[in-house]
């Protein structure tokens, strides 16, 4: 089961992040694996909570965390997303919402071209509209 969940831990890891080898994840990505694989349900589990639990597994002055206190984090989200069971039973149910998770893309916004800025963008248009202004 850890390894599925590493393979998740390294596709968000390295999402967004041209420079990163996937062995280590920030807190940007990591708020992103919780909340896409819905660790992070906003009830028993908010974006803070999040934060806290990824600050307190971090070094010191470190900005990013390896697998292994990406594990210590779940074993502490674990126990606060599924209260009722045991810890190695939350840490299970963790590493099944991440099962072949991969970090969305959906709502994120794209550029597209509008009638105004067309027309100023290509050449021809722009001296078009500039020859009615002379």
């Amino acid at each position: 089961m850890a390894s599925e969940a590493e393979k998740t831990f390294r596709r968000f890891a390295v999402f967004g992040e041209s420079s990163s080898t996937g062995t280590e994840i920030n807190n940007k990505n990591f708020s992103k694996l919780c909340k896409d694989c819905g660790i992070m349900d906003g009830k028993t589990v908010t974006s803070t909570d999040v934060d806290i639990v990824f600050s307190k597994v971090k070094a010191k002055n470190a900005r990013t965390v390896s697998f292994q206190q990406f594990q210590e984090a779940m074993k502490e989200l674990g126990k606060k997303r599924f209260k009722a069971q045991n810890p190695d039973e939350a840490l299970e149910n963790i590493y099944k919402l991440m099962e072949g998770k991969d970090p969305a893309t959906s709502g994120v916004t794209k550029a597209t071209t509008v009638g105004g800025v067309s027309r100023l963008t290509r050449v021809a248009k722009a001296k078009a509209s500039q020859d009615g202004k002379r």
